[in-house]
């Protein structure tokens, strides 16, 4: 394995004027999330479920507390920047009504729950001039995602025409708990809300549902009607550097070549996915397969035997002279093969400045003007429609020809459903 520096270089003092930050969705991942932005002033803590986020309200008790967002926005005027970590389904409303507020934003992947909320999140992202709004894929920040950048852009491995990753993790049983091992729908008992849940927040604009401790907290991942399963889950993180060297945007068309244990309700327990891009400036056209559940047979072949990617997935980009390969996220298990490319490697000089600290702070230090942006809502939006779209060819099966600038499927009107997810009354995305 290649010796890469540090995860992140070594955090410099921030100016003495902390950012007023207020934490959305403070339970589950957001509360680590505000661990790392606590230098600052964290000034209001909302969440639909005060038992869940109960650790987050006593690290932060001078925190002012909500359970809807929206009051909190109206209430409290001294909330500089937002971090959002609600459910997938959720993400695109609360992001946008911060940015129309004036408010930075940092924003849990995937950015959102359809292609239609990525794109329109990013142009009011666009429109919301000095407001920094990223999304917490944090491996973006990494000097080693930086590294592998370099080295495709240098041509260190030639020609890249195939990449191939995977995320060997299931949601069994973390999403299929207990009754939908043996069933895969949705449970018909209706057990009671808890006094602490507001459940009608928590739904917001999914479709109606009975509470059901399958879906709250943290199960609701493998449900289509609050998350983007695995490729939502663990494709931002692992198809992130790829992408973002190799100029990865919009597909051809994306085919499901494989599947298992899935259903309208559910995300799969295995899947295979393949997107064909079209040249792209100087890269040639790109296979690139996706595999959820399982670390392909083809990896090893592709790798001749030696160990890549880790436990829980990684990546192969694979050019005309040997290959790149990371863990689940870039700046784990980074390897160069053959061996003899790496003095080419070291040549290369960096594009980029190593950014400094977490990638919260890296956000903060942006929101305060004085670093750069890292997985800007433009980027992070295009990131994420990939994963939709692979998450289309799952669903509707079979070969879906993708027309980027119309947003259409060319030869699956059915899509026009997942592309542009229906929602509840009073829940639609502002102008």
């Amino acid at each position: 394995m290649f010796d890469c520096p540090p995860l992140f270089a070594q955090a410099v003092a921030p100016p003495a004027r902390k950012l007023r930050i207020a934490g959305i969705g403070v339970g589950g991942m957001g509360g680590g999330n505000l661990t790392n932005m606590a230098a600052e002033e964290i000034v209001a803590l909302c969440d639909v479920d005060h038992a869940y986020a109960g650790n987050t309200f006593a690290q932060f008790p001078a925190a002012k507390r909500y359970n809807d967002y929206r009051e909190m926005f109206a209430k409290q005027g001294d909330i500089e920047a937002v971090m959002i970590a609600t459910p997938d389904h959720t993400h695109a409303l609360i992001a946008m009504a911060a940015l129309n507020a004036g408010k930075h934003v940092y924003c849990q992947k995937p950015l959102t729950h359809d292609i239609y909320e990525a794109r329109q999140l990013a142009k009011v992202a666009a429109a919301a001039k000095g407001c920094v709004a990223v999304m917490g894929n944090q491996y973006h920040s990494s000097a080693a995602a930086r590294k592998i950048v370099d080295w495709v852009r240098a041509g260190v491995i030639g020609d890249v025409k195939r990449v191939v990753a995977w995320c060997s993790l299931k949601y069994r049983p973390f999403g299929h708990a207990g009754w939908s091992t043996l069933t895969n729908k949705p449970p018909v008992d209706s057990p009671p809300v808890p006094a602490t849940l507001d459940w009608e927040l928590w739904l917001g604009p999914a479709k109606s549902h009975a509470y059901h401790p399958t879906y709250h907290p943290a199960r609701w991942r493998a449900w289509w009607d609050f998350g983007c399963g695995m490729m939502g889950d663990r494709g931002v993180h692992t198809l992130d550097a790829s992408c973002w060297a190799l100029g990865l945007t919009a597909p051809s068309s994306i085919e499901r070549m494989s599947i298992e244990g899935a259903n309208e309700f559910i995300h799969p327990e295995k899947s295979h996915v393949r997107y064909l891009f079209p040249a792209r400036g100087k890269f040639p056209p790109l296979q690139l397969d996706w595999y959820s559940g399982e670390c392909p047979a083809e990896v090893a072949e592709i790798a001749g035997g030696k160990p890549v990617g880790d436990d829980e997935g990684g990546a192969i980009l694979i050019g005309s002279k040997g290959y790149i390969s990371h863990g689940t996220y870039p700046a784990q298990q980074l390897s160069l093969q053959p061996a003899s490319l790496m003095d080419s490697a070291r040549q290369v000089k960096a594009s980029m400045s190593d950014l400094r600290g977490s990638h919260e702070s890296v956000w903060i230090a942006a929101c305060k003007g004085y670093g750069p942006v890292s997985s800007d809502f433009g980027f992070a939006a295009d990131l994420t429609e990939l994963t939709h779209l692979g998450n289309l060819a799952i669903r509707l099966g079979g070969k879906i020809d993708w027309d980027a600038a119309a947003c259409k499927a060319t030869n699956r009107p059915e899509a026009d459903a997942l592309i542009r997810m229906p929602r509840r009354s009073g829940w639609e995305l502002p102008a």
